[in-house]
C-alpha cells in the first residue's frame, strides 16, 4: 500500500459544516517534523475506522485523525454499506485516506479485521465512527518508548455527550488479566484510548466475529495473558454516548455477552455475580428480558449456569 505523503492541514481539508468550530473543525494539531528528535522515523501508526450509518458523526472522527499532524499515519475506513450520508462524507476526505471501501460485511468485528489485514503500521488501533481522538494523541503514542514486554498502551478516555461535555473520565486502576475478567466492575479503560503493536495483533487477533459487543474485551484478555499493558497519564480520546451506540441502546445484550465471555475465560464466580445482577435488572423490564432470553448465548450458557446456581440454595 502506498502511504499518503502529505500531512493535511486545516487549509487542505474541506471546509467544516456551518456552525462547527473548535477541534477538529477549526483547530488542528501542529504538524510534527518528518523525524523524531533523535533523528529516527516516527513509527508508522495504522488507524482503522469501522463504519455503518454513522453519517451524523463520522466527519468529526475522520478529521480528528487527519488533523493529528502525524507524519507517518496510515488511515483505513471500512464501511459496511451505509445508506445514509456516510459514503458522501468519506468521499470528501478520500485524498487523505489510504484505503476505504463501502460494502456489506459481517459487522463491526469483520470490518476491523478487514482493515487490519491491509494495515502496515508498527502500531495499530481502531477508532469507531462516532468517537474521536484529542489533539496530539498520535504524537503521544508515537513518542512512547515501547519495551519488548509491552503489548498495548492505554491512555485516559472520556465519555462525552453530543455537545462534547465530559460525562465520565476513565483512568485505568489495573490493567491485567484478573482485572479484565471483572470488566463490569472496573470499567478498566475506553477502547479508543488503546493502541497495540502489530506483533500483538498477529499473535492475538483477529477479532471474534461471533461477538457483537465485547470483541475488544476478548482481545484484551488474550493480549494480557502474553503481554503487559502500559499506561500513560494523558487523555487520548472521547467516546460519544448516544442512544444509537450499541453499549447504550443495547446495554443488556452487551452485559449478557460479557458474562458469557468471562465464564469462558474461567471467571465463573464473576459471571455468576453479574448474571444475578442482570436477571434482577431485567425483572423490571419484562419485554426486554423476554428478548434477552431468546438469545442463543442465554439459552446455551447463561440460563444453564443460572439454573445450576439456583439449585444450590446456599449460594443465593
Amino acid at each position: 500500500m502506498l502511504l499518503l505523503q502529505s500531512t493535511p492541514t486545516l487549509q487542505d481539508l474541506p471546509t467544516p459544516p456551518q456552525g462547527k468550530t473548535g477541534w477538529p473543525w477549526t483547530e488542528a494539531s501542529k504538524p510534527l517534523p518528518a523525524k523524531m528528535p533523535d533523528g529516527n522515523q516516527w513509527p508508522r501508526i495504522s488507524i482503522v475506522t469501522p463504519s455503518y450509518n454513522q453519517g451524523e458523526f463520522i466527519e468529526k472522527t475522520i478529521r480528528s485523525i487527519l488533523l493529528q499532524g502525524y507524519p507517518n499515519l496510515e488511515y483505513i475506513v471500512i464501511d459496511g454499506g451505509s445508506s445514509d450520508r456516510t459514503v458522501e462524507i468519506i468521499r470528501k476526505y478520500e485524498p487523505w485516506i489510504d484505503y476505504w471501501v463501502s460494502e456489506k460485511d459481517q459487522g463491526q468485528s469483520d470490518a476491523i479485521n478487514k482493515g487490519f489485514s491491509r494495515a502496515s503500521g508498527q502500531i495499530l488501533a481502531w477508532l469507531n465512527s462516532d468517537d474521536y481522538y484529542l489533539p496530539q494523541a498520535l504524537k503521544t503514542v508515537g513518542s512512547y518508548q515501547w519495551q519488548e514486554q509491552v503489548g498495548a498502551l492505554v491512555g485516559i478516555g472520556n465519555s462525552v455527550d453530543k455537545k462534547g461535555e465530559i460525562l465520565n473520565q476513565i483512568e485505568s486502576p489495573e490493567l491485567n488479566f484478573t482485572a479484565f475478567l471483572d470488566w463490569m466492575s472496573y470499567s478498566n479503560f475506553l477502547q479508543p484510548s488503546c493502541f497495540f503493536t502489530r506483533k500483538v495483533w498477529q499473535e492475538c487477533g483477529p477479532l471474534d466475529l461471533e461477538l457483537d459487543y465485547c470483541m475488544d474485551l476478548k482481545l484484551w484478555l488474550d493480549i494480557s495473558q502474553k503481554y503487559t499493558f502500559a499506561q500513560i497519564d494523558r487523555s487520548l480520546s472521547h467516546a460519544l454516548v448516544h442512544q444509537g451506540s450499541k453499549t447504550i441502546g443495547q446495554g443488556a445484550y452487551s452485559r449478557a455477552e460479557i458474562i458469557l465471555l468471562v465464564a469462558k475465560y474461567g471467571g465463573e464466580e464473576i459471571a455468576k455475580k453479574e448474571l444475578f445482577k442482570l436477571m434482577d435488572a431485567l425483572t423490571h423490564y419484562q419485554s426486554l428480558r423476554n428478548r434477552i432470553q431468546q438469545m442463543p448465548l442465554v439459552k446455551y450458557l447463561l440460563l444453564p449456569i443460572y439454573r445450576r446456581i439456583k439449585s444450590h440454595t446456599s449460594l443465593i
